[in-house]
């Protein structure tokens, strides 16, 4: 034991021995313990508030990406219904599109993907840009190189399917045709 902890000692002997004999100084002992338990009592409810805090903030965090999970998935699957609507319009020939009865039909087919472009637009769902762009592993799917002297290698150069995105989210990739050195 060092000279330190010996004096300390003695001194901590000493003060019990004086505290028995007077009640001032046991009072203040007293006070100093219920000082320090007061204190680790706000400790703990300090802790215990900030650890409510933590949990309110991962529980809104989980909320709203289950949230944008099942919007996803819904966006995902009317992603469908745009592709075979896009389909039919580019399938019409221009002898049908000069028929009366023909021409107001393809009216409504056109009205009905125009309002889906915007039932997508305002909740966040938007096309990836493909064509020209450099291709990007992580929002296109390279189908096929094309040999071209037309782009730079690795450019995008054709678009056979869409990609979209929710928000900052991948739905689905773009399905795309990358350039190369011609051979």
């Amino acid at each position: 034991m060092t000279e330190d902890e010996k004096l300390h000692e003695e001194a901590e002997e000493i003060r019990a021995t004086t505290a028995k004999e007077s009640p001032e100084v046991a009072e203040h002992d007293h006070v100093a313990e219920l000082e320090e338990q007061l204190a680790e009592a706000n400790s703990k409810a300090l802790y215990a508030a900030a650890e409510i805090q933590n949990v309110r903030r991962r529980l809104e965090q989980e909320k709203q990406q289950a949230s944008v999970y099942a919007q996803a998935g819904f966006a995902r699957d009317m992603l469908a219904i745009k592709d075979h609507l896009e389909r039919a319009l580019v399938a019409v020939s221009d002898e049908l599109r000069g028929d009366k009865v023909a021409s107001q039909f393809l009216a409504g087919i056109e009205a009905t993907a125009r309002e889906l472009e915007s039932v997508f637009a305002k909740n966040g769902v938007s096309r990836i840009k493909s064509v020209g762009e450099k291709l990007d592993p992580n929002r296109h799917q390279a189908m096929m190189e094309i040999p071209t002297d037309q782009a730079v290698p690795g450019v995008i150069v054709e678009e056979m399917q869409a990609g979209y995105v929710l928000g900052e989210r991948l739905l689905r990739p773009a399905l795309v045709g990358v350039a190369k050195k011609p051979d």
